[in-house]
């Protein structure tokens, strides 16, 4: 899809389509009041007639509109004026667009940017629309040999801004926006990549080829063989019974204007699949498990994102490759493992391998002395039972990166939502064998994996992201999200500005 922005009069456009917005209870928008102006009064007759009522999400196309030089005249529900939210506008917004693609339009000139949408810009709204639209044509049919038939004739919409002032910044909202929907829809293809396909080796050479696309970006990859040599005992023992070994990918943007910045550090669990191991999961469900590698997935898109934006930062992205199987050789309840910064950890379950992995990536990234570590990971149920499917976990043991963090989710509509830490949840990780137990008991469980994380990141402000409910949806609707993409993109986006 082709996208672009311009401040012109809605009575001029030639175009394939014109897309207004119309409020409850049946009342014109801004745009198409003008339209109505121009036709003598032939949309607000509609109405009248009760043709459209203004309801958020209903549509009424309209063929060779008197006086009106374009094709076609969608109009769009968008409910009351002044309670029109941001998940009501992209939901409109993809409405519209399925609309459009059943038309055979190729090209639409939407004017919904012009809404008001409470809090948001000119800016948001050309760039949530943009994620909008991109998220409701996404479709991942690489496996399937026949393709699903999909009409999409619509090529290319124009988003018009109201004002000319607002032009530079919704030209901001196309780059910014185009480019994240796109590692959105990266993260995607690869978090819907089936385990067969998708092991930790695919995840180097995912890295690797970002090195190779964007002059801003070189790749290293840490085999098994440079782990051993570095004391990452925890995380090895995760991939002891698998088959596919472990790779760490440390993917290195430099595009600062000072080289010497300290970088931001984005780490992603990259557990390819996960069984349980010895401590094996419930047969239900388990095919899940290909997105316990949703957050290796989410910095792959942030890293690609970034690239596309050319921000002007140091940013290391590191994916944290590892597949957690049961064979003769995988590491046991009972185990005791010492861990690249020395200190040793009792295995209670080896079903909580993420922090295991995690803990020595976390250790590892010390050597670039980065400005802030931020973890990303798909690691506990008990954070999908404690804010469900709609807020990814967050938890830090520095309040601005918690802040900074929380922020760019709310401006970026990717929601979030802080989790304490403290040393009454450090008391549940004692062992009466070793530093660290690898659970906390049923408890606060998403925030004693929290906890545990934190023993390992005394050398630099850290946050965690828990997404294990919000980077994939079950059901009919299954499949990856691409978050937190969109939170991560703006932080960085944040971070640039500063």
């Amino acid at each position: 899809m082709e996208f672009s922005v311009k401040n012109g009069s809605v009575e001029k456009q030639r175009t394939g389509c014109l897309v207004v917005g119309v409020y409850e209870p049946r009342r014109l928008s801004s745009a198409a009041e003008q339209l109505d102006k121009l036709s003598d009064g032939y949309l607000s007759n509609l109405l009248r007639k009760g043709d459209l009522e203004g309801k958020a999400g209903q549509t009424l196309l309209l063929h060779s509109v008197p006086n009106v030089p374009a094709d076609r005249i969608l109009l769009v529900g968008c409910g009351k004026e002044r309670e029109l939210t941001e998940r009501q506008y992209k939901q409109i917004t993809q409405k519209s667009i399925q609309v459009l693609n059943e038309t055979g339009t190729t090209e639409a000139v939407s004017f919904l940017t012009e809404l008001h949408v409470k809090g948001r810009s000119a800016y948001w709204n050309v760039r949530f629309a943009i994620e909008a639209i991109q998220e409701s044509q996404y479709s991942y049919n690489e496996f399937k040999s026949i393709k699903p038939e999909t009409k999409r004739e619509l090529r290319r919409v124009i988003f018009n801004v109201a004002h000319r002032k607002d032009l530079a910044e919704a030209e901001r909202a196309l780059k910014q926006g185009s480019a994240i929907a796109l590692g959105v829809s990266a993260a995607k293809n690869v978090a819907n990549c089936p385990p067969n396909v998708c092991n930790p080796a695919y995840l180097t050479k995912l890295a690797t080829a970002l090195a190779e696309q964007y002059e801003t970006i070189s790749t290293t990859i840490v085999d098994e063989k440079q782990m051993a040599e570095l004391g990452m005992n925890a995380y090895l023992a995760v991939s002891r019974g698998s088959e596919n070994p472990a790779y760490l990918s440390v993917i290195e943007y430099k595009n600062h204007p000072n080289p010497d910045a300290k970088p931001i550090v984005l780490v992603g669990k990259g557990l390819t699949f996960d069984s349980g191991g010895i401590s094996i999961k419930p047969a239900e469900a388990m095919d899940e498990m290909k997105y316990d590698m949703g957050g290796a997935a989410s910095v792959y898109g942030t890293m690609k994102a970034l690239a596309e934006m050319n921000l002007p930062l140091n940013v290391i992205g590191v994916l944290a490759g590892c597949e957690n199987m049961p064979d003769g050789n995988a590491y046991r309840p009972g185990d005791i493992l010492t861990t690249m910064n020395g200190l040793t950890v009792e295995v209670l379950n080896t079903d909580a391998e993420g922090r295991l992995v995690l803990c020595d990536t976390l250790t590892y990234v010390e050597r670039f002395e980065p400005e802030v570590v931020v973890d990303v990971a798909t690691l506990t149920g008990a954070c999908m039972i404690a804010l469900g499917s709609h807020n990814s976990g967050l938890m830090s043991t520095h309040n601005t990166v918690a802040h900074d963090l929380l922020n760019a989710a709310e401006q970026a509509d990717d929601k979030a939502w802080r989790l304490p830490l403290g040393e009454e949840y450090q008391e549940q990780l004692k062992s009466n064998f070793a530093d660290l137990a690898n659970i906390g008991g049923r408890l606060g469980g998403a925030i004693t994996a929290g906890q545990f994380l934190s023993n390992f990141t005394k050398k630099y402000p850290w946050a965690h992201l828990d997404i294990a409910g919000t980077a994939w949806k079950s059901g009919a609707a299954k499949g990856a999200t691409g978050r937190p993409v969109p939170l991560l993109s703006q932080y960085l986006i944040n971070k640039a500005s500063i």
